[in-house]
């Protein structure tokens, strides 16, 4: 596994790039393959630790963030949480996971499985506007998220509110 550390507002010291790739590859490794590609971004807000896991493997990307006092301690917490997210969908994930991923490995209570059924389904029209207008127009809806056709470049986008109360644009990668 690769495995990225970057800081913002923060040093990393090695002893932590140590222990952050010892436990990766302690817990991770039997999930994921060789080309696995883990990144970590630690942030100091506030006085405590964010930090952001984000595993990409096989097409798909697992992604955990978590606030706690201490680095390790946030570091384990996301690790923990990546590994509950396969366990709950471990039967959709087999076939993107590594062969061994689920061997011998105990099973625990009977895991529910996520239910993906759609409830709705709604269609509206995008019209061209800028982020600007995106953000407004979903603070007007009362939306955590909305999707929208960029004026500038003409892609469908999607904006929302960040838990940081901060705003985020998906915009997709068409090359």
């Amino acid at each position: 596994m690769k495995i990225t550390l970057n800081a913002k507002k923060m040093q990393i010291s090695d002893s932590f790039t140590e222990y952050a790739e010892q436990r990766l590859s302690a817990k991770l490794d039997k999930f994921f393959g060789d080309e696995a590609d883990a990144k970590l971004m630690l942030t100091e807000l506030k006085g405590k630790i964010v930090l952001e896991l984000t595993v990409r493997y096989n097409q798909m990307i697992y992604r955990s963030e978590q606030t706690a006092e201490d680095k390790r301690d946030a570091l384990d917490a996301a690790i923990d949480k990546i590994i509950r997210q396969i366990r709950k969908n471990k039967t959709r994930l087999e076939k993107r996971l590594k062969d061994t991923a689920f061997k011998d490995e105990m099973q625990e209570a009977a895991e529910e499985q996520a239910d993906f059924t759609v409830i709705r389904r709604k269609t509206f029209d995008l019209r061209p506007m800028t982020v600007e207008e995106a953000i407004l127009q979903m603070n007007m809806l009362g939306h955590s998220f909305f999707m929208f056709k960029d004026a500038a470049s003409g892609k469908t986008c999607v904006v929302y509110q960040r838990e940081d109360e901060g705003y985020a644009v998906l915009e997709p990668d068409e090359d």
